[in-house]
């Protein structure tokens, strides 16, 4: 016989009321309340949701490049983390047309970019459960200063559209729990007018042609923030493989872009390559690059598995944006104020790529990038283990998080340095961290004290003194 939802709890609890009822009076569980809207992130209060866990996205997109406009259906499956009589999902600006929670229609408001869903029946804390999003219209990409002041987010094309959402745009095309600390997995499904390619995160399950429409289906199967899913399509010349060190490779290219010297293919792979000596066995199913025909967007990103350039970058460029596969997407941040272990890490790799290639060493960059900025420049203004929302994106991060970076190289010397790469990223492989955490694991790799060091590079404004 199927038990009821309550009557399930009250016959967890009986035995141990029985016990104790001659001495003691059962403490009331406490009552079923709402999920935060936001997970409190300092520069994002409302990202993300509370309440539960996410664990798996199924979303669905069909999209119309001559109107904009995107049809969607997101399934997502998450774990309660409380008792919950409802729930948020972060939404910006499509309509939904039906929410449904464990295959039931559920009620739902909208207030700004949030969705609060109320389940027929409350959920209880370690519940698994799905909620089915039926949504559409034409999505707009985000502006303002947060990302060099370009516009982000699900950017139109000629042909398609440019899928780069870091920090906040994840939910101007899918619902979701959007903030880093919320990692899933995901199936992506993509179809576009019959031509066109869907490119995304993970590896190709299938794609096929019908009725006038290209379908492509993809899957990340390893944890991935919101911010670093993509759902890029448009016309693109695509070739794969695999690395010379075996881990397969797509690389889709907008013919249009002329590519000069740049390898797009041949450099990834080394890159990919290298980079998994040094800091750890690659993290994913597949590398890669999206090189897209996009001159409004005066950046690349690092989507997992694929990172999405807005052009043909540089070998340089190339080697940052695959070090964030470890520094970034992998090992992600916890919240948005520790952002300089994402950038300054992949810019330090630049340097090691530099000194890899022979061009010159990490050491002679760190010097240069250091005489480059006199003491009273705006760079030295900026405090990176806080560098705030609108600036959490400036030069300073990169580059003197990089130096942070030479600096303790040159304190606990090489051989505890490039053990503490690998170290971290295995430590927290698909996870989350924060500052505090790296101090305290390069302090226990070198043996040494490091408060110093790290306080003077990351918590302090000003130029700080050579060592």
């Amino acid at each position: 016989m199927a038990l009821s939802r309550s009557a399930r709890r009250s016959a967890r609890l009986l035995p141990l009321a029985t016990a104790v009822a001659a001495t003691f009076t059962l403490a009331a569980a406490p009552a079923a309340a709402p999920g935060a809207p936001g997970v409190g992130d300092p520069y994002f209060p409302n990202l993300g949701n509370g309440g539960f866990d996410a664990l798996h996205y199924d979303l669905g997109v069909s999209y119309e490049p001559a109107t904009g406009r995107l049809d969607g259906r997101t399934e997502l499956t998450a774990r309660a983390t409380q008792d919950l009589t409802s729930f948020n999902l972060d939404l910006q600006k499509l309509e939904v047309t039906s929410i449904e929670v464990d295959g039931r229609r559920a009620k739902f408001t909208r207030s700004g970019d949030e969705i609060t869903i109320t389940p027929g029946q409350a959920l209880e804390e370690g519940e698994r459960f799905t909620v089915e999003v039926v949504y559409g219209g034409v999505p707009l990409p985000l502006s303002g200063p947060i990302v060099f002041g370009s516009d982000y987010g699900w950017m139109k094309t000629a042909d398609g559209v440019f899928v780069a959402c870091e920090p906040n745009a994840a939910s101007t095309w899918f619902p979701s729990s959007d903030h880093p600390g919320d990692k899933a997995t995901y199936d992506i499904r993509i179809d576009a007018p019959e031509g066109l390619t869907g490119v995304s995160n993970g590896r190709l399950v299938d794609a096929w042609d019908e009725d006038g429409r290209s379908y492509f289906h993809w899957r990340e199967r390893k944890p991935m923030a919101t911010y670093l899913a993509t759902a890029t399509i448009g016309t693109f010349d695509v070739r794969t493989g695999t690395t010379p060190g075996g881990i397969p490779i797509y690389v889709a290219t907008d013919p249009k872009l002329p590519t000069g010297t740049v390898d797009v293919y041949g450099i990834t792979a080394a890159v990919t390559d290298y980079w998994s000596k040094v800091f750890g066995p690659y993290p994913f199913e597949e590398t890669g690059a999206i090189v897209d025909d996009m001159p409004q967007a005066g950046f690349s990103l690092e989507t997992q598995s694929k990172p999405i350039y807005s052009a043909v970058r540089s070998e340089s460029t190339i080697a940052h944006e695959i070090a964030h596969q470890w520094f970034g997407d992998s090992v992600s941040v916890k919240n948005w104020q520790h952002i300089w272990l994402n950038e300054g890490f992949a810019s330090y790799a630049q340097w090691l790529w530099d000194e890899h290639k022979g061009t010159r060493t990490a050491h002679d960059a760190f010097r240069a990038a250091y005489a480059a900025r006199p003491a009273e420049s705006d760079f030295w203004k900026i405090k990176i283990s806080d560098p705030q929302r609108d600036t959490m994106f400036a030069q300073a991060v990169y580059s003197r998080g990089a130096m942070t970076l030479q600096v303790l190289r040159e304190r606990i010397g090489d051989q505890a340095f490039f053990r503490l790469l690998p170290a971290w990223t295995k430590l927290h492989r698909y996870g989350n961290a924060e500052t505090r955490q790296f101090i305290a694991l390069a302090e226990k790799i070198s043996g040494q004290q490091l408060d110093d060091l790290f306080h003077t590079w990351l918590d302090t404004t000003g130029k700080p003194a050579l060592p």
